[in-house]
This record gives C-alpha cells, structure tokens and sequence, in this order.
C-alpha cells in the first residue's frame, strides 16, 4: 500500500487526473454493465420463458394423437422451459461479453478525452508555472495576465501578479538603497581618512596626537572594508548585469597579484595548477571571489604554510578549489563559516583581521553566477573550497 502510494505521488497532476477519469467511469460502465445484465435476465425469465411456458402447458395434447406415446404436457413443458431457459443464458452470455468489449473500447476513448480534458484544464496552471521559472530579479516586470472567468486559476494568476508586483517594489527599493549606500556611508569615510593623513603631515603634530592619529586610521580603514564587504555582499546577491566568457586561470592570476603572500606568521607558499576553466560571468565578480578565497587561505593559515589552487573544467562545468593548511576545523562549523560575520568557534567578528564578510560574499557570487560554494575541513587542518560554476554549455 505504502509503496503505491508513493508511485502514485510520482505520477504528475495530468497523469493522476487521467487515471482519476478512466477509473471512474470503469467503475461507473462495470456497474450499469452488471444492473443491465440482471435486469435483462430478469426480463427474459419473466416474460419470454413463463410466457412460453404457460402456452405450451395450456395447449395440452392434440385429440387426433392422443394415443400416441407422446409426453404428456407437463413433460413438453420442462423440455421447452429448459430448452428457452439455455437459449436465453446464451443470449445474456453474447450481451455481456458484446457489453464488455464496447465498455472496454469506450474506456480507451474515455482515458484519452479525460487525458485531453486535463490537459486543456492544467494549461492555465502551466502558464503560470513557466511564468514562475522564467523569472528573475531582472524579469519581474513580466506578469502572467491571465484571461478568463473568475474560478480557481484565474484567481491563482491573479494573487501571483499581485506578489510579483511588490517583489518588485521591494527589489527597486534595495537597489536604490545599495546606490545610496554606497555614496553616503563611504563620503564620510573618506573625509575622515583625508583629515587623519594631513594631521600626520602637519609638522607641528605631537607624537602623542599623530599615534592617535594612526590608530583612528586604523579604524577607519576597518569601517572601510566592513562597508565594501556589505555592499559587495549585497551587490553579488542581485542579478548579474554582465555575462561574458571567462577564463578562470587569468582570473586566478590577477587575483594572486592583489594579495600578499607573507601574512604575519610568517610566508605562505601557493601552489597552482590551473588547467583551462572558461565560465560565464561577470569578470569583476568572480575576480573578487578569488580574491577573497584566496586572501581568507592566506590569512587564516599556519606559519611558514601552503595554499593550492587547482581549476578544472568538464562537461558540468568549471570549478576553482583552494585548499589551506591551517588551524583544525571542526566539521560541524564548517557551513557557518559561509554566515555574515562568523568566524571558527561560532564567534562574531570582534578583531581587526577582518569582516567576517569574505565566504559570505564568495557564496553569494557563486549563487548568482548559478553556481555553488562548497567547503570541507581538511583532517591536518586548514579547509578545501571548491567554487562550481556553469561553463561553456550554460552560457
């Protein structure tokens, strides 16, 4: 029964209602197939063979023969009810199979129109599901517009128009947000950093106000990197503008030149073996992925320690892995290190090495390229990321 069951909830709307309608009326045609065969039984043994019956045992035996051996009417009698009895078992025999034939004819056509019926009335559902999957932050203008009679569907389509306007009301709102954001929180920023650096300059400056200084700029330069982090994180969760073709290992490269490999415990050896990884993207973005994977393998590595950077490509698509020797990593933390301002142990961010942003933004970029981020922890210690993005086929 369970096994059924789960067979049935396999079968798709259109299938179910095809089976729903052709069972129905089996079971429907079975039932007026078997009242119409006792009816017609019973109208044959109460009219055809009593009346037969009756006839013959009224008659009785002609005078001219009477003595004759003949049977004697009540014989006669038997002899043709049973004779009329077997003729009429054999009409009722050739109804009921001539009767199942037709149902079984009748029940092929039927599964076909309930097929076609099912089909005309899921058509409006599957306007509105391709609707659905055809959307994206980029496409919401489009609306399903469904026309027709107020029943169940049209209603459907309509409450789906409905919530696709404020998604876009809510999507052009954050957009023009992260465009605000990003003038008024890096101004002030950049006021002060201008001010910190002439107050170094100024030759009449204590040592006591230009270490204060130092430290201020210190500051300032964190509040800098939390706020690029934010708005790359949120810029990198909106639908991609740009798509080209990308090689990976040019990206890679690029990337290694915007991050210095000797971190405070000590210098770090990378090792790359990039083989040919062409992904469709936006060039920017996935620069400042590897930026961040790459920085994160660094800076969160042992002393005197190692990095490898492989890229691969094959029919499902390209990926870049960078493994890192460094701290253990308990299995269990792992998917947290890819939340906003997490760190190992389940800490927030609370140090100036960094925002906590780097793997948050790596996924996000991963995500809107249509692709994943997946990390693990190494058993010497350190994590293995692995970025798995469409190639050439899905561009």
């Amino acid at each position: 029964m369970t096994r059924a069951l789960r067979v049935w909830g396999r079968l798709g709307l259109r299938m179910r209602l095809t089976l729903l309608y052709g069972g129905l009326f089996v079971v429907a045609g079975s039932v007026l197939l078997w009242f119409t065969y006792l009816l017609t039984a019973r109208a044959l043994n109460q009219r055809f063979v009593v009346a037969v019956t009756s006839k013959v045992s009224g008659a009785g035996v002609p005078g001219a023969v009477q003595g004759s051996a003949l049977p004697d009417a009540d014989m006669l009698a038997r002899r043709v009810r049973a004779d009329v009895e077997q003729g009429a078992a054999g009409v009722l025999s050739d109804v009921l199979g001539s009767s199942v034939i037709v149902m079984i004819l009748v029940g092929a056509v039927a599964v076909v129109l309930g097929y076609l019926v099912a089909d005309r009335a899921l058509r409006p559902l599957e306007r509105v599901t391709e609707t659905a999957q055809r959307l994206s932050e980029s496409t919401l203008h489009e609306r399903i517009a469904l026309s027709g009679p107020q029943d169940e569907v049209k209603r459907l389509a309509d409450t789906f128009d409905a919530m696709l306007d404020r998604l876009h009301r809510v999507f052009d709102a954050q957009r023009r947000f992260i465009a605000n954001a990003s003038h008024e929180l890096r101004t002030p920023l950049a006021v002060n950093r201008t001010v910190l650096e002439v107050s170094l300059e100024e030759p009449a400056a204590s040592e006591d106000l230009k270490a204060l200084a130092r430290a201020l700029l210190g500051t300032n330069a964190r509040h800098e990197r939390l706020i690029e982090g934010l708005l790359m994180l949120a810029q990198s969760e909106e639908e991609l503008t740009t798509r080209r073709p990308v090689d990976l290992r040019q990206i890679v490269r690029s990337a290694m030149e915007q991050i210095d490999p000797r971190p405070r415990r000590g210098k770090v050896v990378v090792h790359e073996d990039l083989r040919p990884a062409v992904a469709h993207g936006d060039p920017l973005l996935l620069e400042r992925c590897l930026v961040n994977l790459l920085e994160n393998a660094i800076k969160y590595n042992v002393r005197d320690g190692e990095v490898w950077v492989r890229s691969r490509e094959d029919e499902t698509g390209v990926s870049v892995t960078v493994e890192n020797t460094g701290p253990p990593v308990a299995p269990y933390e792992v998917d947290d290190l890819f939340e906003p301002f997490r760190r190992l142990g389940g800490d927030r961010v609370r140090s100036a090495r960094g925002a906590g942003l780097g793997l948050s933004i790596v996924r996000a970029i991963a995500a809107a390229h249509g692709g994943t981020a997946e990390a693990l922890a190494r058993p010497e210690g350190g994590l293995t990321v692995t970025v798995r993005l469409p190639g050439r086929a899905l561009g």
